[in-house]
């Protein structure tokens, strides 16, 4: 138990995730974090993307989270997420959609247009698209 610490991922939704894990490793604003057992205590604001729970035994599991915050205490990671899912359920034709009509609308140019919601959508879709494309290779592999 000293190689591992517990893990909750959480939204406004519900809970997504808890457990006992070996790593984390999230998408912060800064870049990617490797969480260990025995980290110094953090708290760091999260972007779209990829979060990857690292078991004891060498298996993964991937989620998916739209931004939110990290904390990480002597024992226990939490994350809280604005949303998340399951990397599993995600759908690449979904994202995929939401990203070109993102750009669609950033390449309008319409008085009514709302930019910083527009580059914020095209921003989750390309996080999305990237944890896909990162199971997809996972899966390759294994």
């Amino acid at each position: 138990m000293a190689n591992s610490f517990t893990c909750n991922i959480v939204s406004a939704e519900a809970s997504i995730f808890s457990g006992s894990v070996e790593q984390v490793i999230a998408s912060g604003l800064m870049g990617d974090l490797g969480i260990l057992p025995g980290h110094a205590p953090l708290l760091t604001e999260l972007q779209p993307g990829p979060i990857r729970v690292i078991f004891d035994d060498g298996k993964e599991d991937n989620f998916f989270v739209t931004g939110g915050f990290m904390e990480v205490q002597p024992n226990v990671v939490t994350i809280l997420a604005d949303s998340a899912a399951r990397a599993s359920d995600l759908s690449e034709v979904a994202a995929e959609e939401a990203r070109q009509n993102a750009l669609r609308a950033m390449n309008e140019q319409s008085a009514d247009l709302d930019y910083t919601r527009a580059a914020a959508e095209l921003a989750e879709a390309v996080a999305q698209l990237r944890t896909i494309q990162q199971l997809r290779k996972k899966a390759g592999k294994g």
